[in-house]
């Protein structure tokens, strides 16, 4: 163990709305199926993923353990507590980066219909370990994650 570390734990909530323009079936899928998922969640081309798991039903996990190119190694690690099936995700999750424990969190996604659309609401509670963490960080990697799902529900290509 590190002594050196000043230990503090900070605790933060965040809300990020979207609205994506497919019916939720569509967003669901990307939300639920491992294939789908593969193509939308992470650190994307700049994150080189050396092990990855997806287990998506109640008691689940979900990993994905890699390194930045030339940069640090991360690590996430996830447990699925709840699920309705084309309304609610609740899970709970860690991250490391070079073996670090950075966070936990608790997260909840719910979706549902809006006009020909799919409103999306991600809120996150976490406690962030040390200063070597923040919320406003893990926001806007959220936003950029949730970015991602955007351009993967209106890609032509998509099946």
């Amino acid at each position: 163990m590190n002594d050196t570390i000043e230990r503090s734990q900070t605790h933060a909530t965040f809300v990020i709305e979207r609205t994506y323009p497919v019916p939720i079936v569509e967003v669901w899928h990307a939300l639920s199926d491992n294939d789908a998922r593969d193509q939308w969640f992470g650190g994307g081309p700049a994150f080189e993923v050396k092990h990855k798991s997806h287990d998506f039903r109640v008691g689940g996990r979900a990993t994905e353990e890699g390194q930045w190119h030339g940069g640090p190694r991360s690590r996430f690690e996830s447990i699925y507590t709840d699920i309705v099936d084309r309304c609610r995700i609740v899970f709970t999750y860690d991250m490391w980066v070079d073996d670090q424990h950075l966070s936990t969190s608790l997260t909840t996604i719910t979706v549902e219909p809006h006009d020909d659309a799919t409103r999306l609401t991600y809120t996150e509670q976490g406690v962030h370990f040390d200063g070597l963490d923040s919320a406003e960080g893990r926001e806007e990697g959220t936003r950029a994650i949730l970015d991602g799902l955007a351009s993967f529900l209106t890609r032509n290509d998509r099946p």
